[in-house]
């Protein structure tokens, strides 16, 4: 796994303690990271998100509660990684922090919810708890073996945000984002490893004493010492899971979420809505808007309804009905939608990615788009500002975007702010895992990928890209993730107002490329930058005439806006800071690509030809 994420605006904010929370992305990747849902726990396999999987001794088991998921660890014994070199990439060296969501249920003289435990048991590093607050346990090559114990008193049941911190001198112990005891020159030098060691998560690394009885959410790991505002930040960021109670249930049935489209292919189209009760889920659709078949399954409070056997290049009529127990009844005004286009025929998409927190320029850019009428939406990620949340859904992205996605199906991708949330996939319709798919749309190849897991070769990702690129006899490849491998950002990667070196770029997703030059994808779509930025085509990480793929970053959909560095990188073509929309138009050998600001002015164009064979 490369590390990366140095010089990033974040990372600044770690390393030199910057007092301003604000935030445009959730800084470094850590190098080791578990978040503990239905999608990540597979019978007895933890599988993390970044570094190793971990291992129960028995099934998992899910908590559903009002804000997401967790894993229920009691009586359940901790989960851990298999052993690790004293060298992993996946172990802190000198500077660390971890950083954890946890519930305790019963308290322990010496609890554990993250630790690195060698075979002997002995320990280099453990977050955990006592019978009244949390600690934090370091082995340092100068100063022994340490202990921080923390000054604010835990409750049973109640979800808290724990963070350690070791800067090589300093052992500091955060609890819902302050500081809550620091130990000042107490720990000195390196982290001392054993030869081998696991991560242990949920439990103390001491066999002797019970497991976590309570339940873990998530747990990170970095080799960065985090400052006040980082921790501070990350805490704000999941605040919910403190503050918020469940909302009390409603007794009319009314529409949370209007009907909206997902994954159209030439034969089908799935209607997904929400209703404030759970109810039956009808869709009533046909070739006149009388609507005169009808599909259903079965009940919900998030309805999803799948129709197939229509025929390709046609427009359909539908709207949505819902029952509950109580015969209260709610329906939709009827809709239209068109089945995917034949090959050989031309077809017009629209992209939109970081609609975020601003249901307002998104509700405009998509009325604008939908003025286009585009065959299908592609969206790059962070269609909301924190996935956890159901209002951000609710209330931010679904009306934001409704005047498009329910005419059009909407096809997406993970963006960080979607935090790998439950909600994402409640929400989505996709083909499985969901969070990697592809689809064909004329003559057009879709490849989706979720660039907030390893994606280096040899991971998941990597080798099922690489063999679906390889059998694609698609005339067109196009690639869609949230991170972008080329960026001329001013401080996400490097800031370039202060020092003149940066990454240029995501350097995880860029291991990417290699796939895309060795099987000639054409255009890379990402988000992430709150801004636009066409590259020139990229081979072999040079700027070339032809032959190579053009990367596009298109971050305006309604997350704060972001600038370009002062100097210009060798891969960049088109860089504009605004608001905006793109629209892409695929006809045989031609693809015309026109992007608009919010005002819906045209401020570029590409058109790129592929040779005749």
């Amino acid at each position: 796994m490369t590390r990366h994420g140095t010089f990033t605006l974040a990372t600044y904010l770690l390393l030199c303690g910057a007092a301003s929370l604000a935030l445009a992305h959730q800084g470094p990747d850590p190098i080791a990271h578990w978040a503990m849902t239905s999608r990540s726990i597979d019978g007895k396999v933890c599988h993390a998100r970044l570094g190793p999987d971990a291992q129960l001794p028995e099934a998992g088991r899910i908590a559903n509660d009002a804000h997401g998921q967790s894993l229920d660890m009691t009586g359940a014994g901790p989960a851990e990684t298999a052993p690790l070199g004293a060298d992993s990439e996946y172990l802190p060296t000198r500077e660390m922090t971890v950083s954890a969501w946890v519930l305790i249920d019963e308290a322990e003289e010496v609890g554990g919810v993250a630790a690195a435990v060698a075979e002997d048991g002995s320990i280099a590093w453990r977050l955990g708890y006592n019978d009244k607050c949390f600690t934090l346990d370091l082995a340092t090559s100068e100063a022994g073996q340490t202990q921080v114990e923390g000054a604010t008193p835990y409750e049973k049941g109640s979800w808290y945000h724990v963070v350690g911190v070791y800067d090589g001198q300093t052992a500091e112990l955060y609890v819902n984002g302050r500081l809550d005891a620091s130990e000042p020159k107490d720990a000195r030098g390196d982290l001392v490893y054993a030869e081998r060691q696991r991560v242990v998560l949920g439990g103390s690394g001491d066999t002797a004493r019970p497991p976590l009885r309570g339940r873990l959410r998530e747990v990170s790991v970095y080799d960065l010492a985090a400052k006040k505002a980082w921790v501070a930040h990350e805490f704000e960021h999941n605040r919910s899971l403190v503050t918020l109670k469940r909302d009390a249930r409603q007794d009319s049935l009314s529409m949370v979420v209007s009907p909206y489209l997902q994954y159209g292919t030439k034969e089908g189209m799935t209607v997904m809505w929400q209703t404030s009760l759970s109810g039956t889920s009808v869709v009533h659709y046909g070739e006149t808007d009388e609507c005169e078949q009808s599909a259903s399954a079965d009940d919900a409070e998030i309805h999803e309804v799948r129709i197939e056997g229509l025929e390709p290049e046609t427009q359909y009529f539908y709207r949505v009905e819902t029952k509950d127990d109580s015969d209260q009844s709610i329906g939709s005004r009827v809709s239209t939608f068109s089945t995917a286009v034949n090959e050989g025929t031309p077809f017009a998409f629209a992209i939109i990615s970081d609609t975020q927190a601003n249901p307002i320029v998104c509700a405009k850019l998509a009325g604008h788009a939908w003025a286009q009428r585009p065959s299908f939406l592609l969206h790059p990620g962070d269609l909301v500002d924190q996935g956890v949340k159901d209002v951000h859904w609710t209330q931010h992205f679904f009306p934001g975007a409704s005047e498009l996605i329910s005419r059009v199906p909407m096809f997406p991708v993970l963006g960080n702010h979607e935090q790998n949330a439950s909600n994402y996939y409640e929400y989505m319709s996709l083909p499985d895992p969901e969070y990697y798919y592809e689809f064909h749309y004329g003559d057009a190849h879709f490849f989706m990928i979720d660039t907030n897991r390893n994606v280096g070769p040899g991971s998941e990702q990597y080798e099922w890209l690489d063999a679906r690129l390889a059998e694609s006899t698609s005339q067109w490849k196009f690639v869609c993730h949230h991170h972008p491998p080329y960026s001329s950002d001013e401080n996400d990667y490097g800031d370039l107002w202060k020092q003149n070196k940066s990454e240029r770029g995501d350097l995880r997703a860029r291991q990417l490329s290699a796939l895309y030059d060795k099987h000639g994808v054409d255009v890379v779509w990402n988000g992430h930058i709150h801004s636009y930025e066409r590259t020139w085509p990229v081979k072999g990480n040079r700027a070339v005439a032809k032959d190579g793929p053009v990367y596009m970053i298109v971050g305006g959909g309604g997350g704060n806006l972001e600038t370009p560095g002062p100097s210009r990188p060798f891969f960049q073509n088109r860089v504009h800071r605004s608001h905006h929309y793109v629209m892409a138009h695929v006809n045989g050998p031609t693809l015309e690509i026109r992007s608009f600001d919010l005002d819906d002015k045209l401020f570029d164009t590409v058109v790129i030809e592929q040779d005749a064979e």
